[in-house]
């Protein structure tokens, strides 16, 4: 990365580390994307029984990722401190715990999955449906875990570039594998939204092996010399990692967590409402990696600049980013506005389900306003190594005020499910303008002893 002295070198370089970032994190929700949509063409039944499996992968998946995620400001502190030595010892320790976070996961998940699906009030074919996902996706997990750490690394770098190759590269495995199983063309079996499972694991593989490759064989990431040597295990850098990303997993689990407590309390309405909601969620989803994006920009951004001592630039570029993805969340609302039902023509052919997701892309447009705050900020203290009120924000906002906002909505008043999204815009909402404060107060203390 560049040292910048005038905002436009500033807006250049926030638009360099941006857009890769970007294309890389629509081509990965494009991965849900299509086993969303891919599966919905098959039958309502498929698309229900995949919202399932996503609303339980889901917050697991985002939530232990964002705790390898701390990865991105411990290396961007590093190279902006002078201590590029220490790269590859950090980044091989990470991996490690990448392994045993997978391991893990995958030991709990055999024996909780099948006790919380059979807890579940779902239809027998759905019940199946999701099972089946979660069991061949889980094939993948220990690839995407690794994965995070090698593009925590990449991106820290300032090559956002080359995750945004790896992940272009994946994208046409997923969509080829997808019509291959879901669908049973050329011979494959026939499996419905199952076969999205199976195909999201082959394409985590091939985004791991490629990354490996890449870091094995180009410039600049041969000088740091990532698998040159052998590493012991450090326990002190685990702390040190977990230390920073446990707070940033659980602040990313409790937020995508709430979407998916709401779509399993969802479970009690009929197969067309689940599969309506997951469909808009879904699409909602796709838009927030908007803000997720500039978020991810401004942690390596805002981490360099303070790594190196410059906090007046470190400053300017969180005021950048926050009113790009305001800017930006505008438009989206415009476009679900003029084209709602078209939208919601990707997902279903039924013109009952039509409607429904029509009518929940409504509400989706407030999630847009309180998300182009909310994640930049959070993106922006990460920078700063504040991650620990950020997590309690999130919870109460979320757990303590919109679920439980939404829960009442849903069950005493004719809303019904769509007060689970009346709840959940309240509690964003709430989250944004306390994460908002939050940085106002640290950005004061920064500043204060550069004033003396």
């Amino acid at each position: 990365m560049k040292t910048t002295m005038s905002l436009k070198q500033k807006t250049m370089q926030f638009l360099v580390i941006l857009l890769p970032i970007l294309v890389t994190q629509i081509a990965l929700s494009a991965i849900t994307f299509f086993d969303t949509n891919m599966s919905g063409r098959a039958s309502s039944t498929d698309l229900a029984g995949v919202a399932i499996g996503t609303s339980l992968w889901i917050p697991l998946q985002t939530g232990l990722s964002g705790i390898l995620m701390g990865m991105t400001p411990i290396v961007s502190h590093l190279v902006g401190g002078g201590s590029r030595n220490k790269v590859a010892y950090h980044v091989v320790q990470g991996l490690y715990l990448a392994i045993l976070l997978a391991l893990v996961i995958l030991g709990i998940g055999s024996l909780l999955l099948p006790v919380i699906l059979d807890g579940m009030n779902l239809e027998g074919n759905v019940r199946d449906i999701a099972f089946r996902f979660l069991s061949y996706l889980s094939i993948g997990i220990v690839p995407m875990f690794g994965y995070t750490v090698l593009r925590s690394y990449i991106d820290a770098l300032g090559q956002t570039r080359i995750s945004m190759l790896i992940t272009l590269i994946s994208l046409p495995i997923n969509v080829g594998c997808n019509y291959l199983l879901i669908f049973g063309n050329w011979g494959f079996p026939r499996l419905g939204g199952a076969g999205a499972g199976i195909s999201s694991a082959i394409t985590y593989w091939c985004v791991f092996l490629i990354a490996i490759l890449f870091i094995h064989r180009l410039h600049p990431f041969t000088d740091y010399g990532i698998f040159r040597k052998l590493y012991g295990v450090s326990l002190s850098v685990w702390k040190e990692l977990l230390k920073i990303g446990v707070p940033i997993g659980f602040s990313i689990f409790f937020e995508t967590g709430v979407f998916s407590g709401v779509t399993l309390l969802m479970s009690r309405f009929d197969t067309v409402t689940i599969a309506a909601h997951q469909a808009a969620m879904n699409f909602a989803s796709t838009l927030y990696m908007i803000p997720l994006s500039i978020s991810m920009a401004l942690t390596i951004l805002v981490g360099y600049e303070n790594g190196a001592g410059r906090l007046r630039d470190a400053r300017q570029y969180s005021r950048l980013g926050i009113s790009t993805a305001v800017g930006l969340s505008l438009i989206t609302a415009v476009v679900l506005l003029v084209a709602g039902r078209y939208v919601a023509g990707f997902y279903s052919e039924e013109s009952h389900v039509i409607e429904l997701i029509q009518h929940f892309l409504i509400y989706a447009i407030f999630f847009q306003i309180s998300d182009a705050v909310a994640t930049p900020v959070q993106g922006v203290l990460r920078g700063y190594k504040d991650v620990n009120p950020a997590f309690i924000i999130t919870f109460i906002s979320y757990w303590v005020i919109g679920l439980p906002v939404g829960y009442l909505l849903a069950e005493f008043t004719p809303l019904q499910a769509y007060g689970y999204w009346v709840g959940l815009i309240t509690g964003l909402a709430v989250g944004a303008a306390l994460l908002l404060g939050r940085l106002v107060k640290i950005q004061r203390r920064f500043a204060a002893p550069s004033r003396a």
